[in-house]
């Protein structure tokens, strides 16, 4: 049986992150030779069907225990999922045959891999190679028209250097345009992109999950992101962003700009985005361009071939 597509796009990320093999094989169950042969792999289209001997019947749903433990670490402390919970869930919400024994030791490796503070809120540290992003509006001439400019912002917050393009809408299509975009211009890939639902690339349907709109799922594999959604009031997880998205629309939206194009608006905002570099960080008393030039070596290379 095929490795699990979920699975191979898990083996990349971490990869990315610059886990070694050995570990990543110890992290998603899997023997050292698969991670081997997933870890620089640009398609992760489903091969051939071959055996695999005693595949651990938790394998399928390890993503979904990820997810619940994930939106934990944003509840009381009273209110989270034992490992018993997490196994009494996975019976009778997704049809899990097995025992409770893995369960409870994957729960409890997890947790020691993803330990928080002792107070147990989240530290809003934010670490290179790290991006958020979000959508502001606002108004330009394009064409001739006064229109409503949809602007994806995406913002590093280690270097707080800003990025926005102008794009016609908000859903999964224009998401992945604009990040293409941003990504292509500053010749480098973020590890993990922290996203708000509204933005169109995935869509709430309970408190700890969102489903991702396909187009966008099949952007994240070919990229090897790691993403996380913001969960519902927590915008201090997408701080950086929310204030960058009505910084840049003071400081390069005023006066009203006019283009023949989203294209041309786009160029004309990446520009005046690269002239901010010269800015010093507001705390670390450095330019902001010097940190982000240091902050893309721990990002990864634009892939061999563009998507879509």
């Amino acid at each position: 049986m095929t490795v699990p597509v979920s699975v191979q796009q898990r083996i990349r990320v971490l990869d990315a992150h610059g886990m070694s093999w050995r570990s990543i094989a110890k992290e998603v169950g899997v023997a050292r030779d698969t991670v081997a042969k997933y870890a620089g792999r640009e398609d992760c289209s489903p091969g051939p069907e071959r055996s695999v001997s005693r595949p651990s019947k938790l394998d399928p749903f390890r993503a979904t225990v990820d997810g619940w433990l994930q939106a934990d670490r944003f509840m009381p402390r009273k209110q989270r999922h034992t490992a018993k919970r997490v196994y009494d869930r996975l019976v009778s919400e997704k049809g899990y045959e097995g025992s409770y024994s893995p369960v409870q030791r994957y729960v409890k490796r997890w947790r020691e891999e993803h330990r928080l503070p002792s107070d147990g809120y989240l530290e809003l540290k934010w670490h290179p190679g790290e991006a958020q992003v979000d959508f502001g509006m606002a108004q330009a001439v394009v064409g001739g028209d006064r229109v409503d400019v949809h602007c994806l912002v995406v913002t590093f917050p280690y270097s707080n250097m800003r990025y926005c393009v102008a794009l016609p809408g908000e859903n999964a299509e224009c998401v992945c345009a604009g990040l293409r975009t941003v990504f292509e211009h500053i010749g480098a890939v973020p590890l993990t992109l922290v996203l708000d639902n509204a933005t169109g690339a995935g869509h709430r349907i309970a408190w700890d999950k969102v489903t991702v709109v396909h187009v966008f799922e099949l952007f994240v594999e070919h990229y090897r992101l790691e993403t996380r959604f913001c969960n519902p009031n927590s915008g201090n997880e997408k701080g950086s962003v929310e204030n960058a998205v009505g910084f840049l629309r003071r400081n390069i939206m005023v006066p009203m700009l006019n283009a023949e194009s989203h294209g041309q608006l786009t160029r004309y905002m990446l520009e005046r985005c690269d002239a901010m570099a010269k800015e010093t960080h507001y705390r670390k008393g450095a330019p902001i361009g010097g940190l982000f030039a240091g902050e893309k070596m721990d990002m990864q290379p634009l892939p061999a071939k563009p998507v879509f």
